[in-house]
């Protein structure tokens, strides 16, 4: 993958081959755990080897992180704002009744595809995509919606479908 794509084309392509994602995540859905793992583990450090999120960033364009109340506390002491008052500018209640950013693209997101808190980010965002964890078998369907998201996830979709 080079680190300079055109991110509209993979939108295109992601979703022309949506039938085939589902596929994919089908199969893999019947692999035993303890396998899958590896595999997504290998499969993630093949694929980040190559990939630069900086020039994509989809991420944050498009999906909010699901923030946790040590998040919240963390980027407000960081910005000398108290949670209270980081909460009323920058977060909302979804329709899961997750706490979320009110606004996409992330505000913390710069021009350059750089975060402006990275140091302190939310902790899904430091664990996007994951694909590099334990218990993949828990999280496919998750995972089959960032393939559809996320330039990497699906390359790792698709050199595990070979595996």
């Amino acid at each position: 993958m080079e680190n300079n794509f055109d991110l509209q084309a993979f939108k295109a392509k992601a979703k022309l081959e949506r039938k085939e994602t589902k596929r994919i995540f089908k199969e893999l859905s019947k692999r035993k755990a303890k396998f899958l793992d590896r595999e997504f583990a290998d499969a993630h450090e093949e694929v980040f080897a190559e990939f630069d999120c900086l020039s994509c960033a989809n991420c944050c364009k498009t999906a909010g992180p699901r923030l946790l109340q040590a998040d919240i506390d963390r980027m407000a002491k960081h910005l000398k704002l108290k949670a209270g008052d980081f909460m009323d500018r920058f977060v909302k209640v979804d329709e899961d009744g997750d706490w979320v950013m009110n606004q996409l693209p992330c505000p913390f997101l710069g021009d350059d595809n750089y975060c402006s808190i990275y140091e302190v980010r939310p902790k899904a965002c430091r664990d996007y995509p994951h694909t590099n964890r334990n218990r993949m078998h828990q999280i496919l369907k998750l995972t089959e919606r960032n393939a559809n998201l996320c330039p990497a996830v699906f390359e790792i979709s698709r050199k595990l479908s070979k595996s």
